[in-house]
């Protein structure tokens, strides 16, 4: 089941992401997003020979770990940007976080995985959405 937590509109300073790509951009505004609602941003952009996890976060709640794939758009002609996550992404995140998890020693943790789905808008009033439990461990 998938839990929701989003914000409609979300604000940014930035005016212009011509020089910064969409998806570092996306993942600057998920970070803030994270922060503002009480989450520790332990690491980003976590990389291994398996995949990659965009952010890695504590839940202020209950202090699980939060593997977060964040997918940003400029619109939805191709979709909502969280249907990007598919499985052959999941199973790259999967791969990411049991290695990070194995680093730390933290093999017994509570864990989830999470998507930030973030929809640009001209105005700089950026759409955001947490989907929470978005999918489970796949290897």
């Amino acid at each position: 089941m998938n839990l929701f937590a989003s914000k409609n509109i979300y604000s940014t300073d930035s005016k212009d992401t011509g020089n910064m790509s969409i998806g570092r951009f996306g993942e600057d505004v998920a970070t803030a997003f994270l922060k503002e609602s009480g989450y520790l941003v332990l690491e980003r952009n976590f990389r291994c020979k398996g995949g990659e996890v965009d952010i890695i976060a504590r839940d202020p709640e209950d202090k699980s770990l939060v593997f977060v794939e964040v997918k940003t758009r400029r619109g939805v002609s191709y979709g909502v940007p969280q249907l990007a996550v598919n499985a052959f992404k999941q199973r790259q995140i999967s791969k990411a976080a049991l290695t990070w998890l194995g680093k730390q020693r933290l093999h017994d943790t509570n864990a989830r995985f999470d998507v930030i789905a973030i929809l640009l808008h001209i105005d700089n009033h950026h759409s955001i959405e947490q989907i929470k439990n978005a999918f489970d461990l796949a290897y």
